[in-house]
């Protein structure tokens, strides 16, 4: 039996849960609201950093709300978020570097999620971002270095690891 390298296990490194109001005011609100409920977190306001006039946009307008959550708590949360989109995601969901992301178009689907009238119904977008031990190289103060290309995580990679540990179909 081969010993696979320690070095080369994928990992979870964090999930970002974003919802986009297109502007501030109630909908915001219901959106900081809703976040908080699903993830038991503070999550925070995303502003504009453009000016969009066809679009009604400025710089400092804000638009959404996202949380971003790690380790034990970020599995659990990815687990309840794979049922609510029936444990199904397409490949075309997942980029080169073997990150994914998906929506879910009402927070009704998510278990342990109950309705709540204050807030109405509302999606989500879920970003995951995977990871393998010495990624911290390109992020460190000190003689940050780059990823070699053999220990860069891959689609295929990716789908391997969502397909073993979650049980999740990938088409």
């Amino acid at each position: 039996m081969k010993n696979e390298n320690p070095m080369k296990e994928v990992q979870l490194e964090k999930i970002t849960l974003n919802i986009g109001t297109g502007g501030p005011g109630d909908k915001l609100e219901k959106a900081m609201k809703l976040l908080s409920k699903i993830s038991e977190g503070k999550p925070v306001i995303t502003k504009t950093k453009k000016r969009i006039p066809t679009w009604g946009l400025r710089p400092g307008l804000e638009i959404g709300c996202m949380i971003t959550l790690r380790g034990k708590k970020a599995e659990e949360l990815l687990k309840r978020l794979f049922v609510g989109i029936d444990n199904k995601v397409p490949a075309t969901k997942f980029d080169k570097s073997g990150n994914f992301s998906f929506g879910i178009g009402e927070y009704l689907h998510i278990p342990k999620v109950e309705y709540d009238s204050t807030i109405g119904i509302i999606g989500l977008e879920v970003a995951v971002t995977l990871k393998r031990k010495g990624f911290r190289v390109k992020r460190r103060l000190i003689r940050p270095a780059r990823i070699a290309k053999t220990h860069q995580i891959t689609k295929a990679e990716a789908i391997d690891y969502v397909k073993s540990k979650y049980g999740v179909d990938v088409a």
